[in-house]
């Protein structure tokens, strides 16, 4: 059998130190993106359901005004009622 002219060349078994931990830090970045993405799509389920509730209790306020008031149109900045002219 004949000799190798050229050295066997060893395979790399391990990256550097600095790849690994450049690695390791993206990767750690990455997993509290995706932990805060999930912590915000939580918040965010709870107040839709929170804006449903209170979607809810602002339509029975509007049946409660017009049984009281005849009419649900209120200017909520004053109270006043805004009748249309053509229903008086």
């Amino acid at each position: 059998m004949a000799k190798r002219k050229t050295k066997k060349v060893e395979k790399t078994t391990k990256i550097s130190n600095e790849h690994l931990n450049k690695m390791q830090e993206i990767i750690n970045n990455l997993n509290r993106g995706q932990i805060e993405i999930g912590s915000i799509e939580t918040r965010k389920h709870a107040l839709l359901h929170h804006v449903t509730a209170l979607q809810e209790d602002l339509a029975k306020m509007q049946v409660n005004l017009k049984k009281e008031y005849g009419t649900d149109n209120i200017n909520i900045h004053t109270g006043e009622i805004n009748r249309d002219e053509q229903t008086d």
